[in-house]
């Protein structure tokens, strides 16, 4: 099981943190899979998925010693963070702030993004002591609205969740993410074919794409 810092450290060196919502449990498995084959190193398994925590705790072991994060998504209070957690989740990710779910997960050291959208938000998230600020929505916030918000506040760690691809990454890490949150550009690669090493050749071209934006 990796620790809190090497948890952030897997989602800062890749510059990338896979969302996986998908419509059943065993899709979900092959795409965490095939985008692993393909160089992610940070999952998040949101609770929408059937039977959420067993996909968790099956890629939890499966990935124990390979350096991969396997964390939970749509975490909105502690009573789902700590089921996450016993299912072996090692980073949190929500939509909303909800300092409990936040001082719970310090407790037991697991990594955790919180959602945030005013600046106002941006500062109640770093003090509740979230560990990365998730910009949500971002279908009516680019990247020029992040580097605005950024501005003032140039300290914030801030990853922008949903609708990256790989056109736009680089706009997003000029305005100052440390990294994105990607879907289905990777996770629906397969589909219809149900192909998965287009899963993997999807997620191998989109870090290369934040490699190339990182310099």
């Amino acid at each position: 099981m990796l620790r809190k810092h090497e948890v952030l450290q897997a989602i800062s060196d890749t510059g990338a943190l896979l969302i996986i919502r998908l419509d059943s449990a065993d899709e979900a498995l092959s795409a965490a899979r095939a985008a692993v084959a393909g160089g992610i190193r940070a999952l998040e398994v949101t609770l929408s998925v059937p039977d959420a925590f067993g996909v968790i705790r099956t890629l939890a072991a499966e990935f124990a010693e390979q350096g991969v994060a396997v964390g939970a998504g749509t975490v909105l209070d502690e009573q789902a963070a700590f089921a996450a957690i016993t299912a072996g989740a090692q980073l949190l990710v929500s939509p909303n702030l909800n300092p409990n779910m936040i001082r719970l997960a310090n407790r037991y050291q697991v990594a955790t993004i919180s959602g945030a959208f005013t600046p106002t938000e941006f500062v109640q998230t770093l003090e509740a002591g979230a560990d990365i600020v998730k910009l949500f929505p971002t279908e009516i916030a680019g990247p020029d609205y992040l580097r605005t918000v950024l501005a003032p506040l140039p300290q914030a760690p801030v990853l922008p969740a949903g609708g990256a691809t790989t056109a736009n990454v680089g706009d997003w890490f000029a305005a100052g993410a440390v990294a994105v949150g990607v879907g289905s550009a990777i996770t629906k690669a397969a589909r219809p074919t149900g192909d998965a090493s287009l899963i993997t050749r999807a997620a191998a071209d989109f870090l290369a794409a934040i490699r190339a934006a990182r310099g």
